[in-house]
């Protein structure tokens, strides 16, 4: 029996859904109705077609990477928590934000990140070219750090491995440096101190 009280918001939240499992390509109208239990007639009444569809996602995935709030006692702080949220964000979404970028609302999708980040350097005290080059750095630094993690995570099996090629040699005789190249990657406490190092010298007055 097909259900009857189905929301605009419940069919944007499964299709999300199913974006961020499958990817945009398995976002089917007759798979929606199926994981909403309802006819797809019901679906097209809420949110038009497939198209229709996509754009409401899209503006959806703007909205919520809009919603980054700065946390922290200093300009300093609450640029490294827009810039972590940021991240999370971005990994969060991955295909969705490959499909904002597909319908070429990637400037409008960090705008929000990017005034969050004006008003931060601004409070520091930095000003125009200075400014906008701040701001940039650390986008930059963010949207460039998600795309290595990605590439990490979907290579093949490395052949040889990080800890193969590693030794004291290669490290100059440093043996503890050694042994961390050949670990694994930290990536969260590798990402905030690199933007922290990032923001101490894009701040620093006289920079």
């Amino acid at each position: 029996m097909a259900r009857t009280a189905l929301t605009r918001e419940e069919v944007l939240s499964t299709a999300a859904g199913l974006v961020r499992q499958h990817g945009p390509e398995a976002l089917t109208m007759r798979k929606l109705a199926a994981e909403l239990g309802t006819a797809v007639t019901s679906i097209y009444w809420h949110v038009g077609n497939r198209e229709s569809l996509l754009d409401a996602l899209v503006e959806r995935t703007v909205a919520e990477l809009g919603a980054i709030r700065p946390r922290g006692a200093s300009p300093a702080e609450r640029v490294v928590s827009v810039a972590r949220a940021l991240r999370r964000q971005l990994r969060a979404h991955p295909h969705l934000v490959a499909m904002v970028h597909e319908r070429g609302l990637t400037e409008r999708m960090f705008l929000p990140a990017q005034r969050a980040l004006v008003r931060e350097v601004h409070a520091a005290g930095l000003r125009g070219a200075r400014a906008a080059g701040a701001v940039r750095a650390l986008q930059f630094q963010v949207v460039g750090y998600v795309l290595v993690e990605r590439n990490r995570e979907r290579a093949p099996v490395q052949r040889p491995g990080e800890e193969e090629l590693w030794d004291t040699s290669a490290a100059e005789g440093d043996e503890a440096l050694a042994r961390e190249l050949a670990g694994p990657v930290d990536c969260d406490a590798l990402f905030t101190t690199s933007v922290r190092a990032l923001v101490k010298s894009l701040l620093e007055p006289g920079a």
